[in-house]
């Protein structure tokens, strides 16, 4: 098959495309960074260089595709936390719009949309509430596109944030925590997921989750101190606002910093994975312990 990825060859694009490859299909990578172009053709895909704020770009790049996958990230939109008044919401609806366009003229009829956790829910999910947003847009497609939407939950990289209050304050520190479990995916994981859902039968509107392992914060402190040496290391619990004024204090823009504070609020209370539980995955194969050795690895070359 012909398959179109928008997400470039990060650390879930990289593996999907090897696998996708591996598996005979044919393989076009978008990037925005043209120097990705050689490691995109070594993979053996094809690269296709622009902008995903391009609609026109996405219609041409989407032609003559059995299947494309679709994300959406804060990073796509290119703009800098720092900004103040970037409404990175706002710029991701105007992608998610961008992808409906270039779908409906291209005339493809098959997608795969990695969405999010905490997509089901328009408020109380922080900025985690664009993923709903292109969700609802790509609804809008005309019922003959068939939309596979993936949410995973929060990625085991994002664990790499700890490493700067762990290096200065000598904790974990959120606004959040204790010993209630909740999931956390590898990207590898994900990478699986999307390939897998590749090959079967695409039917209507399904939503699949995906996750690698279910543990508390007090878990991950255990197993990250251990895995840097530190096995006194503590997640330790502070107000909203004492986050949220940190967070401002050193520059970030005002809505993903609250919104970040929304969304680990409702992490904590539960409220976030309720229709995980609802739809639970059968879990991937990367647990925190194997994530925690890539962690002390980062850990140490910014000693």
């Amino acid at each position: 098959m012909n398959i179109v990825l928008t997400g470039s060859i990060g650390n879930i694009g990289k593996p999907l495309t090897q696998s996708l490859i591996k598996n005979g299909h044919a393989v076009t990578v978008i990037s925005s960074n043209a120097e990705r172009q050689p490691a995109i053709e070594a993979l053996g895909a094809q690269a296709a260089i622009g902008s995903i704020k391009d609609a026109s770009f996405l219609v041409k790049t989407f032609q003559g595709a059995d299947i494309v996958y679709l994300m959406e990230t804060l990073d796509a939109t290119g703009g800098d936390m720092s900004e103040k008044e970037t409404d990175f919401i706002g710029l991701i609806s105007q992608i998610g719009r961008n992808y409906k366009q270039a779908i409906e003229q291209s005339g493809v009829k098959k997608v795969i949309h990695l969405s999010s956790i905490g997509a089901h829910m328009d408020k109380g999910n922080g900025f985690l509430v664009f993923h709903h947003n292109v969700e609802n847009i790509l609804k809008q497609l005309q019922a003959e596109v068939s939309i596979k939407t993936l949410r995973p939950v929060g990625f085991y990289t994002n664990m790499f944030s700890f490493i700067s209050t762990i290096k200065n304050k000598g904790a974990i520190i959120s606004n959040y925590g204790g010993g209630q479990k909740e999931p956390w995916v590898s990207p590898l994981d994900i990478a699986a997921v999307i390939a897998e859902e590749m090959e079967l039968p695409f039917e209507g509107r399904t939503i699949r989750y995906i996750a690698s392992d279910e543990v508390s914060p007090d878990e991950i402190a255990v197993a990250l101190g251990k895995a840097i040496g530190k096995p006194d290391l503590q997640w330790k619990v502070i107000s909203d606002e004492q986050l949220l004024n940190s967070w401002l204090s050193i520059g970030f823009n005002p809505q993903i910093a609250q919104g970040f504070i929304e969304m680990q609020a409702n992490q904590g209370s539960g409220r976030l994975y309720e229709d995980y539980y609802r739809n639970r995955p059968v879990l991937g194969k990367v647990k925190l312990a194997e994530f925690a050795k890539n962690f002390a690895a980062v850990y140490q070359q910014e000693e």
